[in-house]
């Protein structure tokens, strides 16, 4: 004879979705029905196992006087200071044994409770709903004591009909939700591990004869310029929209002359789903997508993917998102050129899609489903080839298409992500096919397209995606008639991604390329006193990815990294080039469908960076595709001789609902005249007296030949030559990258431990020479180095030769100078700016005058590493010097050695000394996007070979 001594949790680890929901319908945020919002705070008890507790808090009148309190939407882990847990972070390692469907016995559960009343005024006929938004990743639901059911599917929308149950006051709602369940074998998505109901809890009155489930179907004939309009609905009713003349019963199409919705013209009509006892509010796009000619087609036009991965993140509440953070994300993706969003890895609040509409992105709405830690046991067991599992798959799917299907901005439902293969994804593919055949699907982890309507990849390498353009790819019959994208690609994880630039050309050249998804949006680092941000392994979690989570183009606190400032230029709408030479410039409209009526064109014209005149450009409305020359005026008459260049930008002509009049759209640089290099006849000979060389306005150390002042200004370490710096997270790489992490051999090599052996200190007639040798402890390689100063009385030069000895395998990370000044603030430079760039990401620098402090040319990545080079500088001014560059330069300057900022783990580590360091260099080894992608392409290796560069000093005291 055997007894339960606990509560019956078999449901957690069933496989099946659950019980007692009512069926997935359209999701709309409002109508004229009542709603009571439940989210506030409620009473909550945290349980150390999923049967820890019996069922009584459910009961009315049950005590919870003495419980905690958290905020919904929130996650429990995120509160409490602590007292609940922790937050766990993996890329794809299931923090539990993998043993489907079972799940450990220790599974943190959170009791919830809110205790609430209906308003005076809450009708009292008709029925009610309550609906979940999303509960992570199992919850159990009961009202005034009766059990409501369970259910799964963190990301997904679930109802309850709760009508009976309710009265007008002490209405008790009770939540169970447990940490681990079945369903998290199904949500393995590179995310940190976040209990709690995160999203909106809703009471919705449902008077009689009220709306059901509807679907809108809203195409648009692009020959014709008519929209054809039918609301299928569940209810009979009645569909208005005034603009356009309609009144029609549900289910009766009707074509009119419209305007269509695209990313870049998102034109909606305001309607009204009318039924006996509702009116639905409707926003209706009308647009056409198709697979036609190997192409993704909107409206006849194949359209160019721009766009970006984006997980839900807050620093402070995690997937508990406001609607002002979701509006935040879409005027940051707008103002920065992006017109696409994939909704990695799970559909996201209905209220961002809602967004995507209003403003204008195309997206591609992802299923909640990834069991990437099954290839860690070669997929065996895997969900998605097991039939045991497929209803679950399907009523995922199920949730996700009925709960989204009336946006316009969705063009492919996407089936998951990283899954394997296996029946169980053939069915949701076969289930969407049938019930919405107006949309594309999509699965990047079905390379030979048996289910899919694209081929997608993630991060294929520039030459992998080169081949597929031009259909050398190979891969199933299918698959080679089919489109391709990249749904993954340019990891933005720390410094980087670099190759931006180089992929855009791929996708702009072949048209089989349609473009692809950076990844990803943001840095999921989480606001920490100590630490400024965590990530994995923070918390003390025993399986974590470290700071893999932070792989965002905009830091945790949405501030734009310079890659999101890159890929906004790579990616503009608008191409400006021209030849100074001519006086012309060539604008070529990008978009695909909008023309350029809504810019406005400026020119301006710089000498030395400095704007001397500036003026309004005519360039004609081009549509789609289609260039024009326009003319420069002359350039103005200046005296100064200096370097020349146009500048010629695409503005917002008016404002507009993502950005005001004057938003820089676009914009084009190019030289009138070459620059003048800095030069001066060796006037003065080295003086050495009492232990100390005096050359021109410098003393040098007669011993070391090391340089102590320029003109009274303190050098508080000399001048040398220096290779190393605090690798990216690209340039250590990820561990299962086949190809070269240099990173790893740089560190191998010891370039992080050179040493300098001092050759000769040798004060000529005309120049005061140290010949050097720089190189690595145990190794052979080295390199030869030889510092020639010189001076003309007033400014001093040193010229550096640098020859490589031994078989030098790998590229340098930089080569140039450092040394280090006692004091320095505020930084002026002519170059690049005014944000940082690498070899392979700078595109987005623009030539010009630019002024900051040593503080702000920080980049403050969450996980501190090289950051903060301005390329092609003329000169730079700090600290009391000026010191300019034949050739041009990469200039850095920190308040930490590079050694510190290696060393360091997060932004907190770093201490500001007494000696500002600064770097010189002549040139810089690439970014790449090694951390999950391609290094630095071989154009952008800095090889050990040999090179001459000059600097010359002076003061500006």
């Amino acid at each position: 004879m055997s007894f339960r001594t606990t509560p019956s949790v078999d449901y957690v680890e069933d496989v099946s979705p659950g019980s007692g929901a009512l069926p997935p319908r359209a999701w709309y945020a409002s109508s004229d029905a009542r709603s009571l919002s439940l989210n506030g705070s409620w009473r909550f008890r945290l349980s150390a196992t999923a049967g820890a507790e019996d069922d009584s808090f459910a009961e009315e009148g049950y005590d919870a006087g003495n419980w905690a309190e958290v905020t919904v939407p929130g996650h429990w882990v995120l509160q409490g200071d602590g007292a609940f847990g922790s937050p766990i972070y993996t890329n794809h390692l299931y923090p539990f044994p993998v043993d489907p469907p079972y799940v450990p016995t220790e599974n943190p559960t959170g009791d919830h409770l809110r205790v609430f009343d209906l308003p005076s005024d809450w009708p009292s006929d008709g029925g009610a709903v309550l609906r979940f938004d999303g509960v992570e990743s199992c919850a159990r639901v009961w009202l005034n004591g009766t059990e409501l059911g369970e259910f799964k599917g963190s990301r997904l929308a679930h109802e309850f009909a709760v009508g009976e149950l309710l009265k007008p006051g002490g209405n008790v709602l009770a939540v169970r939700v447990h940490q681990w369940s079945a369903g998290s074998y199904l949500e393995d998505q590179d995310q940190w591990w976040l209990p709690g109901i995160f999203r909106d809890v809703t009471l919705l009155h449902r008077p009689a004869g009220s709306a059901a489930d509807f679907f809108v179907h809203a195409s648009y004939d692009h020959t014709t310029g008519e929209g054809t309009l039918r609301v299928d609905s569940d209810v009979d009713g009645r569909v208005l929209v005034p603009a356009l003349d309609i009144d029609v019963a549900t289910g009766e199409p009707v074509t009119v002359a419209v305007e269509p919705w695209t990313a870049e013209t998102p034109k909606l009509y305001d309607g009204v789903l009318a039924t006996d006892g509702e009116r639905v509010p409707l926003r209706i796009g009308f647009r056409t997508v198709v697979l036609e000619d190997g192409l993704v087609k909107v409206n006849g036009t194949a359209v160019l993917f721009k766009g970006v991965n984006r997980h839900e993140w807050h620093p402070e509440r995690g997937r508990a998102l406001d609607l002002e953070t979701m509006r935040e994300d879409v005027l940051l993706m707008k103002r920065h050129n992006l017109n696409a969003v994939r909704t990695s890895h799970y559909p996201p609040h209905p209220a961002f899609l809602d967004l995507c509409d209003e403003y204008g992105l195309w997206v591609i709405d992802e299923c909640d489903l990834e069991t990437h830690g099954f290839t860690e046991q070669d997929w065996r067991d895997n969900p998605v080839d097991d039939d045991r599992w497929t209803p679950a798959l399907l009523d995922r799917a199920a949730r996700m298409v009925e709960r989204d299907k009336n946006h316009p901005s969705i063009v492919f439902w996407s089936l998951g992500n990283e899954a394997g293969t296996g029946r169980g994804l053939t069915a949701m593919a076969e289930w969407i096919h049938g019930r919405d055949p107006e949309r594309l699907v999509h699965y990047e982890g079905d390379w030979n397209c048996r289910d899919t309507d694209v081929y997608s990849r993630m991060y294929a390498f520039h030459d992998e995606v080169e081949k597929i353009g031009q259909q050398l790819d190979g891969g199933t019959h299918k698959r080679r008639e089919l489109p391709f994208i990249q749904c993954e690609y340019a990891h933005a994880m720390g410094n980087g991604p670099g190759g931006l630039a180089d992929y855009q050309e791929l996708f702009e050249k072949y048209d089989r390329l349609q473009g692809g998804f950076i990844w990803e949006w943001i840095d999921h680092g989480v606001k920490h006193a100590e630490l400024g941000y965590a990530y994995g392994g923070d918390f003390g979690e025993e399986l974590h990815d470290g700071n893999f989570v932070c792989d965002g183009l905009v830091f945790p606190d949405r501030t734009p990294s310079p890659g999101l400032i890159e890929y906004k230029k790579v990616i503009e709408p608008v191409h400006i080039e021209g030849d100074g030479a001519n006086g012309a410039v060539r604008v070529t409209n990008k978009q695909d469908f909008a023309d350029l009526s809504a810019l406005a064109f400026e020119w301006s014209c710089q000498v030395d960076g400095e704007t001397v005149e500036s003026g309004s450009l005519s360039v004609p409305a081009l549509a789609p595709g289609e260039s024009a020359e326009v003319k420069l005026p002359e350039p103005p008459v200046d005296g100064r001789g200096g370097e020349r260049q146009w500048t010629v930008r695409a503005l917002l002509a008016d404002d507009t609902s993502w950005a005001a009049q004057g938003h820089v759209v676009a914009w084009g640089q190019f030289a009138v005249g070459a620059r003048p290099l800095p030069s001066f006849p060796a006037t003065d000979r080295p003086v050495v007296e009492e232990g100390r060389i005096a050359l021109g306005p410098a003393g040098f150390d007669a011993r070391t030949g090391a340089l102590l002042s320029i003109g009274g200004v303190e050098v508080g370490v000399t001048p040398r030559l220096d290779v190393w710096r605090a690798p990216t997270d690209n340039d250590d790489g990820a561990e299962w990258q086949t190809d070269t992490r240099y990173g790893v051999l740089w560190r191998t090599l010891g370039l992080h431990r050179m040493r300098h052996r001092l050759v000769s200190v040798e004060a000529g007639d005309d120049a005061l020479t140290v010949r050097t040798r720089v190189a690595p402890a145990a190794r052979e390689v080295g390199l030869d180095t030889v510092y020639r100063w010189t001076s003309d009385g007033e400014r001093l030069r040193l010229s550096v030769s640098v020859t490589p000895e031994g078989d030098w395998t790998v590229p340098l990370p930089r080569l140039g100078l450092r040394f280090g000044l006692p004091e320095a603030d505020r930084v002026e430079w002519f170059g690049g700016g005014p944000g940082e760039a690498y070899p392979d990401s700078k595109a987005a620098s623009m030539i010009g005058r630019w002024r900051s402090t040593v503080d702000r040319l920080q980049t403050p990545y969450v996980r501190p590493q090289e950051n903060g080079a301005r390329a092609d500088v003329r000169w730079v001014e700090l600290g009391g010097l000026r010191i300019e560059g034949d050739p041009e330069f990469w200039f850095t300057a920190r308040r930490w050695t590079t050694e510190q900022l290696d060393a360091a783990r997060h932004r907190t580590d770093l201490a500001a000394g007494d000696t500002v360091w600064v770097n010189l260099d002549h040139g810089l080894h690439g970014i790449g996007s090694q951390s999950c992608g391609p290094g630095p392409l071989p154009q952008y290796f800095l090889k050990a070979e040999p090179v001459e560069f000059s600097f010359v000093f002076s003061t500006t005291r």
